[in-house]
């Protein structure tokens, strides 16, 4: 690798965003990472400067790099290695509202899929990602 990145699944354990490499690999491998907006494999060089996006636990967690580490250092350390640009988290009143089917109600049709992402505020033409 060329002077100054690192690989990400490696740069996001240590800076304490998984608790294992394998589980940053396995989320990169998952498409649940993503550098500028393409999702990576765990060998994917990060640098500086990079936008590095994270689904964790449905929600997208935004990370600019900052510093390149390699190993795992400490929390004080590790939150010196990034500018964390996550949006505020929605309210109770705004995440509470999840329209549910009856049981039995069987499999959405198609225009029921389309209320409910109007409901959910997607517009259908960004990318599905399953929760974790």
């Amino acid at each position: 690798m060329a002077a100054g990145t690192v690989r990400v699944d490696s740069w996001l354990w240590a800076v304490r965003v998984y608790k294992t490499r394998s589980q940053a690999t396995a989320a990169c491998r998952a498409g649940h990472v993503k550098i500028g907006g393409t999702s990576v494999k765990a060998a994917q060089p990060v640098r500086i400067g990079d936008q590095v996006r994270i689904r964790i636990a449905g929600f997208d967690r935004i990370l600019v790099v900052k510093q390149t580490i390699v190993k795992r250092v400490s929390a004080v350390t590790a939150a010196e290695s990034y500018i964390d640009e996550t949006p505020p988290p929605p309210s109770r009143e705004e995440r509470a509202f999840a329209p549910l089917r009856d049981r039995g109600a069987g499999r959405p049709t198609k225009r029921e899929r389309r209320e409910i992402d109007k409901l959910r505020g997607r517009d259908g033409n960004e990318e599905w990602m399953p929760e974790l």
